[in-house]
């Protein structure tokens, strides 16, 4: 079978440690690298680890499992995954942090892969996706490193989460969620929905939500759904005030008869749209507050009906 190799290399401004550390902690990820959905890790022994990746290529969503071998004192990560998503056949390849200076390095980002059946159509589906994560995550990692190395104090991201709780089950809290296909029907602030699940457990959100004075906006987001107690979600389409939505449905009940049902939101404000949005006096503060109270109006009022939903089920 052939196998094909590609190399993609960035110079960021940091130090090399500080860089590799951002790559060895893939709890991270989904906020780093545009194409990552979520990841899940499994430590397998000292300086291995196995990790469950969802993500998309070429736009399309896709979850694969992968082993990675991490070498702090190399700065080189090496990982193979261990069950491709098709059309990949096989995929591998290294991260290498390479210091140029006290304050800058160099990552290179090395890939081999096999397509299935040596399909050429294939081949060249695998080359054009790995180009554009790569080429995306790269630019990601400088612009992410960079931020956090320059000590940005105006505290751009930010994280909340809204709670209820319910006099029912959890299961039926999370079904209304995990239903999105039906929202239009139970939710007055969604217009509209266009939802897919191709593969079970990854879904593809695509929804028009109503304002408080009207106007309806589109997002789009990847979900998956674990077990069923937590769905994680990163939008991909956002309104103009973020740069950054990732978020976490969590269900549990607590063990008298109720449950406690829980959506967490993390953000990063766009701040070169905070004067067009909000007007030329806004801070960074306005911003937060106005997102804040934005994302929390819609994710109470969905856990407010899924709450009515569970305690008419119970």
């Amino acid at each position: 079978m052939t196998t094909r190799e590609a190399e993609h290399e960035i110079t960021i401004s940091a130090p090399a440690g500080a860089v590799y550390r951002l790559l060895a902690e893939v709890a991270n990820w989904p906020r780093i690298f545009p194409p990552t959905i979520h990841v899940e890790s499994q430590e397998t022994g000292p300086g291995e680890e196995r990790i469950r990746i969802w993500a998309t290529a070429n736009g399309e969503p896709k979850t694969w499992t992968s082993h990675r071998t991490l070498d702090a004192r190399a700065l080189r990560i090496t990982f193979r995954q261990e069950v491709p998503a098709p059309p990949v056949a096989a995929m591998g390849g290294t991260w290498i942090v390479e210091p140029l200076g006290a304050d800058t390095s160099r990552v290179r980002l090395l890939h081999d892969y096999r397509a299935a059946g040596d399909d050429p159509h294939d081949l060249l589906w695998i080359e054009r996706a790995v180009d554009k994560n790569s080429t995306s995550e790269l630019a990601a990692l400088k612009e992410n490193v960079e931020r956090v190395h320059a000590a940005d104090s105006q505290e751009l991201t930010f994280s909340f989460t809204d709670t209820v709780t319910l006099d029912g089950r959890a299961r039926d809290a999370f079904a209304f969620v995990n239903e999105a296909g039906r929202w239009p029907e139970r939710l007055p602030h969604v217009a509209r929905v266009r939802f897919t699940e191709d593969t079970p457990g990854l879904q593809e959100l695509k929804m028009d939500t109503r304002a408080k004075d009207g106007s309806t906006h589109t997002t789009k987001s990847y979900r998956v759904v674990l077990g069923q107690d937590r769905i994680v979600y990163k939008q991909v389409t956002l309104p103009a005030l973020m740069t950054l939505h990732t978020g976490v449905w969590t269900f549990q009940d607590t063990g008298d008869g109720g449950a406690r049902a829980s959506s967490q939101h993390t953000v990063t404000l766009n701040t070169d749209n905070i004067a067009r949005i909000l007007g030329p006096a806004a801070s960074v503060a306005d911003a937060r507050a106005y997102v804040h109270g934005a994302l929390s109006t819609n994710s109470l009022a969905t856990l407010g009906h899924a709450k009515d939903h569970a305690e008419r089920n119970r």
